[in-house]
């Protein structure tokens, strides 16, 4: 037996959701206008349908979908390459928009993306056979980072997710690496920008930006997903 399972995901209106998935690279496989909107999208493995409902609030949606793949590594570079090409920049706050690349705690390294109809799409690769949460490390800063970071994506709860990192970054008995202070800013402009709160935002890309020029060459290695976040965030 084979089986395949694909989503059907809502969106007001179909061609802001087609246009999105073409900057991706999907090829658009099927369309119709009646007797109600649909469509259907494809890349590699993935397919994609849609259907048009246009009392549909793409900002109150909850819809989602995961993807696995064998190369996330190499789909989050060739998404963020399509959209800048069809948006001019990488969107990464409001409608549409796309997450940061990140290893989560329960296993799979992972990065989001919401098209323009609300839908979030979780595209992962495991990196650990076992699927469960790892536990809160003891260290400090650490700890914060790990918590903050659910929220922001695996709770969807930017303004927890702000709470945790100010709560940290606000600390006078200690003070994290130059490496933990880097994370920790970055996600704070991260989430700053999903929340609408621009001074706060340019504020942590400030201080980021600051932090990076201090890492030494292995703190820089071992943090190229915040530096490249950092430079999407900028622009």
């Amino acid at each position: 037996m084979a089986e395949k399972t694909i989503p059907i995901l809502p969106c007001p209106t179909l061609q802001p959701v087609l246009d999105f998935y073409t900057a991706l690279g999907f090829e658009v496989t099927f369309r119709q206008k009646s007797p109600n909107p649909y469509a259907v999208v494809e890349r590699g493995g993935i397919e994609l349908q849609f259907f048009g409902l246009k009392q549909y609030d793409p900002a109150s949606s909850i819809s989602t979908c995961y993807v696995v793949t064998d190369d996330v590594d190499g789909l989050y570079e060739a998404f963020r390459t399509g959209l800048k090409a069809a948006y001019g920049r990488i969107p990464t706050r409001g409608l549409p928009r796309i997450g940061a690349l990140k290893d989560m705690s329960y296993g799979v390294r992972q990065f989001l993306m919401t098209d323009p109809g609300g839908n979030c799409v979780r595209i992962g690769q495991p990196i650990s056979d076992d699927p469960h949460h790892r536990p809160a490390p003891e260290e400090t800063f650490a700890r914060a980072l790990h918590h903050a970071a659910l929220f922001a994506d695996s709770k969807d709860d930017p303004a927890g997710a702000a709470k945790i990192l100010d709560r940290v970054l606000a600390l006078v008995d200690e003070r994290p690496t130059t490496a933990q202070l880097l994370r920790l800013l970055v996600l704070r402009a991260d989430v700053a920008g999903r929340l609408g709160d621009e001074g706060t935002a340019a504020k942590a890309l400030a201080e980021a930006g600051a932090a990076a020029g201090r890492l030494t060459p292995k703190e820089r290695a071992s943090a190229g997903d915040e530096l490249d976040r950092l430079e999407e965030l900028r622009g």
